[in-house]
């Protein structure tokens, strides 16, 4: 598919070429509402494309809840990956709970073994990966495309299929399709990660203001989407 021919297509559409075109294609779900959009879309469409979510060892209880949902009403596996005990063990050791707060440096190494490594070892045996990436979320992500090269990873591909859309839109499918979400998300949760890392965002504030809320805008991506 052209790339000029890839960014006027509907979410609906890529996903279906998606899962046509590439062997074994997941889903990587934190079961945020981009996440929750995809899931029922892959779900309806009947699409040969996984899902798989990573457990830190430090999330909401609300996010498992949701996970939980997820099987009981669209009746999908949901293939879990849990970070090195090892690599935890030590990290834990050797600088605590918190050092993620210390440092922007601290808090890469926190995700890289929490998070990173883990979807590394999910990614291995796909061809395709998908994301609910949105250009308006961050200023990291204004120019992500709706199908790329995932640099980092030589020879995988990543799709972003809600791309172009923005935030209106996102809540306008769930509230038709009757989606089920994250309860955070009506505490003022717009995006779910790591209990300690994540907080309620004030009026006004983007989407992501409340992830990593000390750190400048500019460095708020965790490893899994590196540009």
């Amino acid at each position: 598919m052209e790339p000029i021919a890839i960014e006027t297509k509907t979410p609906e559409e890529l996903l279906t070429w998606a899962g046509g075109e590439f062997k074994n294609v997941g889903l990587a779900s934190s079961f945020g509402l981009e996440d929750m959009v995809l899931i029922d879309m892959i779900h309806k469409l009947k699409v040969p494309i996984s899902i798989f979510t990573l457990d830190t060892g430090r999330l909401h209880e609300e996010t498992y809840q949701t996970m939980e949902r997820v099987r009981s009403k669209y009746g999908l596996p949901v293939k879990v990956y849990f970070p090195d005990k090892d690599q935890v063990e030590n990290l834990v050791r050797e600088k605590g709970l918190y050092s993620f707060k210390e440092s922007v440096e601290n808090r890469k190494e926190c995700c890289r073994i929490r998070k990173v490594e883990p979807l590394n070892r999910a990614l291995a045996d796909l061809d395709a990966w998908v994301s609910g990436m949105r250009r308006e979320q961050n200023p990291t992500r204004t120019e992500i495309q709706k199908v790329e090269k995932d640099a980092p990873r030589d020879g995988l591909v990543k799709i972003n299929p809600l791309a172009d859309w923005t935030l209106k839109q996102v809540e306008d499918y769930i509230a038709a399709n009757k989606v089920p979400t994250n309860p955070l998300h009506e505490r003022n949760f717009p995006s779910i990660g790591c209990a300690p890392c994540t907080r309620p965002v004030e009026p006004g504030e983007d989407v992501r203001a409340g992830r990593w809320w000390w750190e400048n805008p500019d460095h708020k991506e965790c490893g899994l989407h590196r540009p």
